[in-house]
């Protein structure tokens, strides 16, 4: 998939009332599942109990941005 498509389809997916905030946070998200695929495909893979505890980090940076 193009980034245009990516774009495209991200922005289809949002709602009408989205703002900029809203629309980076989801291909921010996005480009984090695609990375996160493509590390697994590679063979990168990290132990669980890393894993856990990165978790609290990936929340924070990840987490959807607050309306006002």
């Amino acid at each position: 998939m193009s980034t245009k498509q990516i774009l495209m389809d991200v922005a289809e997916k949002l709602s009408p009332d989205a703002s900029l905030a809203d629309a980076i946070y989801e291909l921010e998200f996005r480009q984090a599942v695609e990375e996160g695929i493509a590390s697994l495909d590679a063979g990168k893979r990290i132990p669980l109990e890393e894993a856990r505890q990165r978790i609290p980090q990936w929340i924070s940076k990840y987490s959807s941005p607050k309306r006002p």
